[in-house]
């Protein structure tokens, strides 16, 4: 056997070693529990972005860690191991006077042996998981941005002295624990604009003035909703006396960019499903209704080159059948957990039962990593199908 070079005593003569060599282990002269070094067990492809700092801890001292990259989470999962690992430091980390104990009586170089600090009898592995959103969606709807805030110029810092929901980027990536991509990915979704450097959910009655205004300028100004010059948009609900910010909100929110302005303005197209969505939920913020009364009533708030559709509410609202009637009320997948336990206990305590097409919109969103949506039924429904061409029911598991 080819021993290891004589000049090192840490964990160069480890990393020195040739196939088939062996070398004896000493005591560390600080050998002990360190609690403080923690073995982790990282995926090849993760290494990259451990190695160049591009990795963060997040977490509150009440939850369990997560580590984020940019783009992903990570569950910080404590692991077990049978057999004891030895920690063994650079040669650089011993005390210059003073000399490792040998475990081997009948070794005599002390040069060449390495030197354990500690033993470690587990070690800590990233399981990725769904970035934790939910405390995103209760931080924003602290503190709406409502209409008052513009008519009576509400002072920013006094809000920010009384700490009335105020939260920057840096406050939501120390509070929430998603990765930076997921988080922008979780804002879009939540349509939250940054406004005075703090992210906002724009109250739902100041997102229906802005959107109504800007509608009925189309209408005076014989815009076509599927061609919208931003600029003039713009100007139109500025002056009209809404903000910058929130009349280009608007068109984020209703619509979608279909050319980029570079040297001219942008043009837009409001989405159909978009504006609908939003009159029912206005119609139906008030209660349940019934099915002909709320038909009526959606088809007169809608634009009239906008056809109302039953479809278009997939995922927002529920109908039911109570003798004779039809009745329907809201009940919008984007006010349900985003985490899948809480989501079904939520869903089964609305019904007991669902069948596979009212169920699917009500999942559809759900992203756990390593789990389709059909591991996701698996685990939290019980199926059940009386004849094989019966649709499918869903209940409790």
């Amino acid at each position: 056997m080819e021993p290891p070079s004589p000049d090192c005593n840490g964990a160069e003569a480890v990393l020195n070693l040739q196939p088939s060599s062996s070398i004896p282990i000493t005591y560390h002269p600080l050998f002990g529990p360190h609690d403080d070094l923690i073995l982790l067990e990282l995926d090849q492809k993760l290494l990259p972005d451990v190695l160049h700092q591009r990795v963060t801890i997040r977490g509150q001292p009440d939850e369990d860690a997560v580590l984020c990259t940019e783009s992903k989470t990570y569950a910080i999962k404590s692991v077990g191991t049978s057999n004891s690992v030895f920690l063994i430091p650079p040669s650089s980390q011993f005390n210059y006077f003073e000399s490792p104990i040998c475990c081997d009586e009948n070794y005599h170089d002390p040069q060449s042996v390495a030197s354990v600090i500690k033993i470690a009898t587990g070690n800590m592995e990233l399981v990725e998981v769904a970035p934790r959103l939910d405390k995103l969606r209760s931080l924003l709807f602290e503190n709406p941005y409502r209409f008052e805030e513009d008519v009576e110029m509400v002072d920013l810092e006094e809000m920010e002295g009384k700490n009335t929901g105020l939260y920057s980027w840096d406050d939501l990536i120390e509070k929430v624990q998603a990765s930076d991509d997921e988080l922008r990915t979780g804002l879009q979704a939540l349509s939250a604009v940054e406004i005075y450097g703090y992210w906002r959910i724009v109250d739902e009655k100041y997102m229906d003035r802005i959107l109504r205004m800007l509608l009925h300028n189309s209408v005076l100004n014989d815009w076509s909703l599927s061609c919208l010059n931003e600029d003039d948009v713009v100007n139109a609900l500025e002056s009209d006396g809404f903000p910058h910010k929130l009349a280009n909100h608007c068109l984020h929110v209703y619509g979608s960019k279909v050319i980029e302005g570079v040297s001219t303005s942008s043009i837009w197209k409001l989405d159909e499903r978009k504006v609908c969505v939003h009159f029912a939920r206005e119609i139906l913020r008030d209660g349940n209704r019934k099915m002909e009364r709320f038909m009526e009533d959606w088809a007169r708030k809608v634009p009239e080159r906008m056809p109302a559709s039953l479809d278009m509410l997939e995922g927002e609202v529920l109908i039911e059948k109570l003798g004779a009637e039809t009745w329907i009320r809201a009940f919008s997948v984007s006010s349900l957990p985003y985490n899948p336990a809480e989501r079904f206990s939520v869903l089964f305590k609305e019904r007991p039962k669902w069948e596979w097409m009212e169920l699917k919109p009500y999942i559809s969103d759900l992203r756990v990593p390593g789990l389709s949506a059909e591991g996701l039924l698996l685990k939290y429904t019980r199926r059940t199908q009386p004849t094989a061409d019966a649709e499918p029911v869903f209940s409790i598991r």
